[in-house]
């Protein structure tokens, strides 16, 4: 049965998206309100598929009509611990409604959501907080740009330096495929896995990957070298904004500028199929990612991450550039990629 918070006149229930007619409403409002992907019923349950973390969510009505909506994954790790994120394994989240204090009832219901699923934590990629939550918007940056409109205005819109970078990756011999099935699902996992491990961080499950494609409209761009993937990215397409999303490349690909190659590839892709903006992603601020995205001409944008835990709890800690992951970072860039595969999806299944 649905918990009920009765707070200031409007009701809010948790949702079980389980149940087809509840998540096509929450699908319709979302839409409605120009929401991100990550707000979609359709990511929270295929996050739950790939990775077995359960997909929750808290609906605000009044009078019978949808006024708010807070997607949930409900995060269980024993290295992590267990919150309530808004949403995992995704960038952006947070409470999606027009008024500040269908916003606040959404936080507070979800504090006591998670008391109840004894969660220690509730975290919001995005969106506003209450203001006795924690807030930080120094942790990460989003990447935004419009695309161009040819091929060669895109090359252009590249700032010199790294334009230079790009026409190398175009002069080399590298051959470019675009897909979402069996050969380049294993091609893309190979090089995302090997990418990760060599900056120390453990691998998605690959049921993750095959979720989401089989849910949302996405595919996967692969740079191959003398029929070898040498960088590969799998990417999401939401209301014509692509999302450059798991991406990675080997130690070849760096002198090959296999990635600047694949990033430029999938503007040009992206704008060919009806596509009007890049989104390059977050990362951290200050961070060699940071500084990548910088010099292809993206702007820095701080993001909002807000943040609840439980009184007298240890605030959770599960990002992977850390000073108290520092030593285990080291210690996962060393290990060999076959044991690295092997133990990093049920690490990684808890960092959302």
């Amino acid at each position: 049965m649905n918990a009920l918070f009765a707070l200031n006149r409007e009701q809010v229930r948790t949702v079980d998206l389980r149940q087809p007619d509840e998540a096509a409403r929450v699908e319709g409002f979302v839409a409605e309100m120009g929401g991100s992907l990550f707000h979609r019923p359709a990511w929270l349950r295929a996050v739950e598929q790939g990775t077995g973390q359960r997909a929750r969510g808290l609906l605000a009505e009044k009078g019978g009509a949808i006024i708010g909506w807070l997607p949930l994954t409900e995060l269980h790790s024993p290295v992590f611990g267990r919150a309530l994120v808004s949403s995992g394994f995704a960038v952006e989240g947070g409470a999606l409604a027009e008024r500040e204090a269908t916003i606040a009832n959404l936080c507070r219901a979800a504090e006591e959501l998670a008391l109840r699923l004894s969660c220690s934590t509730v975290e919001l990629r995005g969106g506003e907080a209450p203001r006795d939550w924690r807030v930080r918007t120094d942790s990460h940056c989003g990447f935004v740009a419009n695309l161009a409109p040819d091929d060669e205005a895109q090359l252009q819109a590249i700032p010199r330096k790294q334009r230079a970078e790009v026409r190398k990756g175009l002069a080399a011999d590298l051959v470019m495929s675009v897909g979402r099935g069996p050969e380049e699902r294993v091609a893309h996992y190979a090089v995302y896995a090997e990418s990760v491990r060599n900056l120390g961080t453990p691998v998605f499950p690959r049921s993750l990957f095959e979720a989401t494609l089989d849910t949302l409209d996405g595919d996967i761009l692969t740079v191959s070298h003398r029929g070898k993937p040498v960088a590969s990215v799998l990417s999401f397409y939401h209301r014509g904004v692509v999302m450059p999303y798991w991406g990675g490349g080997t130690h070849e690909a760096r002198r090959l500028r296999a990635n600047d190659r694949m990033y430029y590839e999938l503007m040009c892709h992206a704008r060919r199929r009806g596509c009007t903006r890049f989104d390059f992603g977050r990362s951290k601020t200050n961070s060699g990612a940071w500084a990548f995205k910088k010099n292809w001409g993206f702007e820095p944008e701080p993001l909002s991450y807000a943040s609840w835990t439980v009184p007298g709890a240890e605030p959770r800690d599960a990002d992977p550039t850390s000073a108290k992951h520092a030593a285990r970072i080291a210690l996962w860039r060393r290990l060999p990629l076959a044991l690295a595969n092997r133990l990093g999806p049920p690490i990684a299944r808890g960092l959302g």
